[in-house]
Order: C-alpha cells, then structure tokens, then sequence
C-alpha cells in the first residue's frame, strides 16, 4: 500500500508539471523589424512608406510587423497638436485597413489627440484590423515640445492575450524606467514589442546605438521574454534637438538578453526574424 501511495504521488507531481508546461506553450512567431524614414507632418509619404515595408512583410509570411515611434507624423513635432486624430480614428482605421489587406498583425506608433491633449500613443491590431491594445507613453520628455504630449498612466500598463501568446507595448524611454519595466514584468508576457524614436547628434554615431542595444538586452533579460526595438531613421526637425539624427539600428534580443538581429546604421531596413515567444519566469 505504501508503494502503491508513493506510486500516486508521484503521478500526481508528474502530472501537475505536464499541466503547467501545457498551461504556458511557447510559439514561434515571425515577427517583421520595420526600420522606416518618417518625416515631420508627411502623413500621406509616412503611409506610404509603412505600406511598402507592409508588403516585405506580407512577401515573407509575417506574423507580426513592427513599426518604430510616431510612424505617421513623426516624433516630437509640434504640427501633430491639429494634425493627430483620436483612436479609433481616421489614422488607426487605415492601419487596420493595411493589417487586413496584408493578413499580418501590426505593432505602430502614432500621435493620439483627445480633446484640447495630444499622447505619444502605439497600437496593436491583429489580421482582422481589430485594434487590441493601445499604450500611451508615460516618460514623454516634456522639455522637448511646447506644449508637451500628455501622459499617460503607469496603471495602464498591460498586455493583451492574442494567439501568439500575452504581448506587452511600450514606447521608448518608458523602458528608461525600472519601475514601469517591473510593472510590466510581473505580467509575465509572452513577447515584449517597443516603438522607439532613438535620437542623437549626427557625430554620436554609430556608437548611440550601443546605447539602445545595451538597453533592449537588459529590458529583455529583465521581463524574460523576446524583446523587439525598432527604431526611426531620418532627421528631427523641431524643437530644442532639431537637427539631431535618428540611427536605426533597431535590435531584437531573446528573453535572456541575447541579441538576435540587428538592423542597418541609419538606413531603412526591414529584415524578418522567427522568435519563440514566451516567458523564461513562468
């Protein structure tokens, strides 16, 4: 009889680990790094621009495409104040129109206006052009335009379940934050996806991007999950860091902070990359 017991016990710990593997499966997700040029208030180019890296995308069976910060009017411009639109609105219903026409799920920041306030916002719309997630940027440096975006709330962070598992937002410098990153650690999602408006004065680099890529290794290894930063290329040109150089560069690091791609120094690029998405904590 005491072996018999023993036998039930351990078949019931076997058991419980089987149920708990089951409960959290990991799946390969190809995700599409898209390292775009975005120019101040050129909607219709900007567009223009997230359509062609669309098509790569779609040509190279895509489960997820990724665009960098402020994709549609640029980061940090003043025109975007009574130029944005709501969400939902005209701009989040074109990408979900452009996430049905190429069957790919779409990650994109854009600038949100909500009444008399503008937010540094990014989305999330599956296949279908269901808008699942919006996040907007908390850290959102109000030094550098006048009036500033609005802020958004570090209660707000969360992440969606989709079918390729619990997929977490961020934008940019709220990754500069211990606390917001911990915040979205103890969520434990699945695959970590972060639009990024990466900055500097044009000698900085190629060495700025060491930067941003010691960054997305420590955020990834600290969430323990694949962590994609994609970033911009192209000029700002308003505002006290007129002039100054964004690098591309855009990184994407495994769940213990490996780097596993790494995209062209100031230049557009779109490469694709097949990732297991899934948390090293659970």
């Amino acid at each position: 009889m005491k072996k018999l017991s023993c036998l039930f016990v351990f078949l019931a710990a076997w058991a419980g680990i089987v149920s708990s593997a089951v409960a959290a499966p990991q799946r390969n997700v190809r995700l599409a790094i898209c390292q775009i040029l975005a120019i101040d208030g050129d909607r219709e180019g900007n567009f223009r621009r997230i359509e062609y890296a669309l098509e790569q995308a779609e040509a190279k069976h895509a489960d997820i495409a990724i665009f960098p910060e402020s994709s549609i009017l640029g980061w940090e411009n003043p025109d975007a104040h009574k130029m944005a639109e709501p969400i939902p609105g005209k701009d989040s219903e074109r990408i979900a129109a452009l996430a049905r026409q190429h069957h790919v799920m779409i990650a994109i920041g854009l600038d949100e206006k909500e009444g008399d306030k503008l937010y540094d916002s990014a989305i999330l719309v599956d296949k279908t052009g269901k808008l699942l997630w919006k996040h907007r940027k908390i850290n959102v440096l109000p030094e550098l335009m006048t009036p500033p975006y609005s802020q958004g709330k570090p209660e707000d962070i969360g992440v969606v379940d989709t079918e390729f598992g619990r997929i977490a937002v961020l934008i940019c410098a709220d990754t500069f934050s211990d606390a917001f990153v911990n915040r979205m650690k103890a969520l434990k999602p699945d695959l970590m996806l972060v639009p990024y408006g990466w900055a500097a004065p044009n000698d900085q680099w190629p060495q700025h991007s060491k930067v941003l890529e010691d960054l997305v290794k420590r955020r990834a290894a600290l969430v323990r999950c694949p962590m994609a930063g994609v970033d911009l290329v192209g000029e700002m040109t308003h505002g006290p860091w007129a002039g100054q150089t964004y690098g591309g560069s855009s990184f994407v690091a495994d769940g213990t902070g490996k780097i596993l791609l790494t995209l062209r120094d100031r230049d557009t690029d779109l490469q694709v990359i097949d990732v297991t998405a899934g948390n090293l904590g659970k």
